[in-house]
């Protein structure tokens, strides 16, 4: 099944048209979104995860239409920023990622068991109390991951998620998102590195699909074209 197919897509921010006819059909596990500054390749990812209504042209995203399936889309994405501040609400780090669970229902047993075992996955478990806003950067964006992934959601769209980041706390990020715990990630980003990573990638440029395919073709094609 397709992650993320379109036809025809645009979107607008104010008066500003931003995506122009992108036609896409991405099937892979990993999918890299790279293009320069205002080339349209974070409103795609907001498009694909509901943040954005699209200005016209068709859009499914795991075989649901944004704007029409909202509620059940919700329930299958989650969303990491690059600043971890726009996602940390709650005063600890046990109860952040427990705020994340809220909407499933889940009986108390059940909420303290998913959180527990995130916790550890990702690293936080000594940190459970620790006020969350005194974390460091790194941490913070671990416990922003914490949150995301304890919802098991089938798609994760990460808008650069290693932006704020130094290199050793990058590449824990970029593991944890890339490792296959059952999700599919589409990650927005200016890490070529990371780009090369995932399976498929597409370079945007001027609200357009520059090129889309494999990862090191479509990074190739983008450095390419930086060198001119």
């Amino acid at each position: 099944m397709s992650v993320v197919r379109c036809r025809g897509l645009s979107a607008r921010l104010g008066d500003r048209e931003v995506l122009h006819d992108v036609a896409l059909d991405l099937r892979a596990r990993t999918i890299a979104i790279v293009g320069d500054n205002g080339s349209g390749k974070s409103t795609f990812a907001r498009l694909a995860a509901g943040l954005v209504r699209r200005a016209s042209g068709d859009l499914e995203v795991l075989g649901l239409d944004p704007e029409k399936d909202a509620a059940a889309l919700r329930r299958r994405v989650a969303l990491v920023l690059s600043n971890p501040d726009a996602q940390i609400v709650m005063p600890t780090v046990v109860e952040d990622v427990a705020l994340s669970l809220r909407p499933l229902r889940l009986s108390r047993q059940e909420r303290a068991r998913r959180v527990a075992a995130s916790l550890e996955r990702f690293g936080l478990d000594a940190l459970a109390d620790r006020p969350a806003h005194d974390l460091s950067g790194g941490q913070k964006q671990l416990l922003a991951l914490c949150g995301a992934f304890v919802r098991a959601p089938d798609l994760v769209v990460a808008d650069e998620p290693t932006a704020f980041l130094d290199a050793r706390n990058a590449r824990t990020v970029a593991d944890h998102l890339l490792a296959d715990t059952g999700h599919v990630l589409v990650v927005v980003t200016h890490d070529l590195a990371l780009a090369r990573r995932c399976e498929e990638a597409v370079l945007f440029a001027e609200g357009r699909v520059a090129a889309s395919g494999t990862a090191d073709e479509v990074v190739d094609a983008y450095e390419r074209a930086l060198a001119c």
